[in-house]
């Protein structure tokens, strides 16, 4: 099986949140869709985590200077 990117797990874990609310699934389904949300939830949290990691931001110095620096340094500027 081919894993799903990002954007379909979200999408994916939006469609069992939809089946969940309605509350029409029987019970032992109803726990299958729960745990497979949680495995989905937990995927793209990661996923976004090591992507805030990864991002730089823009920013400008005191004499005007531009340069980059990590998302996650950027916290104490």
């Amino acid at each position: 099986m081919q894993e799903l990117t990002f954007e379909q797990a979200l999408a994916r874990l939006e469609e069992l949140v939809r089946s969940l609310e309605e509350g029409k699934l029987p019970l032992a389904e109803s726990l299958a869709t729960f745990e497979e949300g949680v495995r989905l939830l937990r995927r793209c949290a990661k996923e976004l985590e090591e992507t805030e990691g990864k991002v730089e931001l823009l920013l400008e110095d005191q004499d005007g200077k531009v340069f980059t620096k990590l998302f996650e340094e950027a916290e104490d500027v």
